[in-house]
């Protein structure tokens, strides 16, 4: 009985497909004849019993499902399961040739795999892929030898075999130092393989099956892929989905679809803190999410604890020299310094080490100076700052200033990974700046004044706070302008928005409306309108560890946490208390989330 198979296109796959008529398999593509009682199916019927079944008339589609769904059960170890589910259906799970080189790779029969992979270079569309499946065969045939310890058959596999392949030649110097191994675990460890058993060679099957064409022998875990495709997806699509952690479809009900709960969203007022005396200008977590520092007008630095379980801060520290008011704090990459700056008419900066909790260094430069802002170097060892007043300054990590640059005013700098400072000028743009090399190229370029600006953790994106704009979204890279955030205020005040969240999927920026506003990054509207503030909301943070916990600071003196509604506190009878407000004042009754 010959077997054919026939080819065609669909959705840019060459599909293969074998149809009965009166008990036999016709198709126009080539292939040896096969005695009908050694001819068997994937899953070890025969084929006698597999055309006593009546065909069905499956869509193309519906094949693929019913391959999938088998593919799957046998995996699970159904192997009956799936013989009567192809028996039933009249489809074949895969090409009786590659199910004959699965069992034979899985048997560790190396030279009839080779030989039933020559019968399937027909189907493999680069001569470059049969290579490298050859030689993935004759590796395990090696390494096993060697296991084995049959060093002269690993050697003449080596030598006879693997060379002449001429391929990866860093990996055949490895595997031949392989013959000096002492024992098999340390023959183990060094090539970082399973050793000679099921699971290594189900690994080495998996990476044969990618080489193969779809319609021969689907690819390794085929559902599965698609089902956790299907999770992703619609994690992208929930508004409110703030997991750090992948779900895993183990883990996972595909009998509806997921939305989280607003409910686990930053977007309830857990505490309200007013230790400050005046107007809050900026707040800023740590690197590493344990620490918090917010600065006011009333120039005093606070550095808070974060209780991860609670979201509740305690004073760590104070710091309150700073004579012309705390405007913006940067945390060194290392998180043990912490620079301060002032208003425009500071010409100092403050240098804290925050592990030891001294002051490292106090810089004034010229009393002509004007200092509003500043930037860590990737490396934590020095850092650019400057001012509108045309100061723009690199120093070392001890104040001493190494270059400047002459002439650019100043209004908010950041840092990329590969060192080069960012700064947004007066001239309504962002360039880039290189210290090192002394050179400079525009960035972006925009309508209206940049208020700030800030990175996100890859620097590939930039958030711009621009006057009576609202937020913007810019590519680095592609310098182009992705998204325009609405519902935010942004017309007389600093406004420091924040990248946060899972991933950093979401944007959370104050406004002059005295709300805080959160969109995730793929919406231009708000997701979540946070109340409470009673004046202006000056800056906003996103704890980097964990992403249920924002905190905002105000003009009206407070800083205030959100979270989810688990972090509430509850009182004595085991009801939500409204948010603590922690320096004896009583809270408000707004602390909410208007839902948008």
């Amino acid at each position: 009985m010959a077997m054919n198979i026939s080819e065609n296109s669909k959705n840019g796959f060459k599909m293969h497909e074998h149809t009965e008529t009166n008990g036999k398999l016709n198709g126009n593509h080539g292939s040896k004849n096969l005695p009908s009682e050694e001819c068997h199916n994937s899953n070890g019927t025969t084929k006698a019993n597999h055309l006593n079944n009546v065909a069905k008339n499956f869509s193309q589609g519906q094949k693929d499902i019913l391959r999938l769904i088998g593919q799957h059960l046998r995996s699970l170890g159904l192997n009956k399961t799936t013989e009567s589910l192809m028996n039933e259906s009249g489809c074949m799970l895969e090409h009786p040739t590659a199910s004959n080189f699965r069992n034979l790779i899985m048997n560790g029969k190396w030279q009839e795999a080779e030989a039933a992979l020559e019968s399937l270079k027909s189907f493999i569309d680069d001569s470059s892929d049969f290579t490298k499946m050859k030689f993935l065969i004759l590796e395990q045939k090696y390494l096993e030898c060697l296991e084995d310890s049959q060093i002269m058959e690993a050697l003449k596999c080596l030598r006879d075999e693997l060379a002449p392949l001429k391929f990866n030649t860093e990996r055949l110097h490895e595997l031949s130092s392989f013959l000096m191994c002492t024992d098999q675990n340390n023959l183990k460890i060094l090539s970082n393989w399973a050793g000679k058993n099921d699971i290594s060679r189900k690994i080495l099957m998996d990476k044969l099956q990618t080489f193969l064409p779809p319609n021969i022998m689907l690819p390794p875990h085929r559902l599965e892929t698609l089902l956790n495709q299907a999770v992703e997806y619609q994690c992208e699509q929930c508004p409110y989905h703030n997991y750090k952690d992948k779900f895993h479809i183990d883990d996972w009900s595909f009998l509806r679809d997921h939305i989280c709960s607003k409910d686990d969203f930053p977007s309830i007022c857990i505490q309200v803190y007013n230790d400050h005396c005046d107007e809050v200008w900026y707040c800023k977590f740590s690197n590493n999410g344990k620490l918090l520092a917010t600065g006011s007008k009333d120039g005093c630095l606070i550095i808070w604890d974060v209780d991860p379980d609670t979201y509740k801060l305690t004073i760590n520290k104070t710091y309150d020299e700073h004579t012309h008011g705390a405007s913006v704090v940067v945390w060194s990459p290392d998180d043990q310094y912490l620079i301060v700056c002032g208003t425009e008419d500071c010409s100092e900066i403050w240098i804290w080490d925050i592990e030891n909790k001294v002051l490292k260094k106090r810089i004034n430069n010229n009393h002509d100076d004007s200092i509003i802002t500043a930037a860590w170097m990737p490396d934590g060892q020095a850092f650019v700052c400057g001012g509108t007043k045309g100061h723009f300054y690199y120093c070392d990590i001890d104040g001493t200033i190494k270059e400047t640059w002459e002439g650019v005013r100043v209004r908010c700098l950041q840092t990329l990974p590969d060192g080069q400072a960012l700064c947004a000028d007066t001239l309504k743009r962002i360039r880039s700046y290189n210290f090192k090399e002394l050179t400079d190229s525009n960035l972006i370029q925009e309508d209206f004044q940049i208020v700030s600006f800030t990175l996100n953790k890859a620097g590939t994106q930039l958030l711009v706070s621009a006057a009576a704009q609202g937020i913007h979204l810019w590519d680095v890279k592609d310098k182009m302008l992705i998204r325009r955030f609405q519902g935010s205020v942004q017309n007389t005040y600093m406004n420091y928005a924040t990248f946060g969240g899972a991933d950093e999927i979401y944007i959370a920026s104050g406004s002059e409306d005295n709300k805080v506003y959160v969109w995730n990054i793929k919406k231009e509207h708000p997701i979540a309108v946070l109340e409470g503030h009673t004046r202006n909301v000056t800056c906003v943070t996103w704890n980097p560890e964990l992403p249920g916990m924002i905190v905002s600071a105000s003009d009206d003196g407070t800083i205030r946490v959100w979270g989810p509604k688990n972090k509430f506190s509850l009182d004595s009878n085991g009801f939500q208390s409204e948010p603590e407000c922690m320096n004896g004042f009583s809270s408000t009754r707004t602390d909410r989330s208007t839902p948008v």
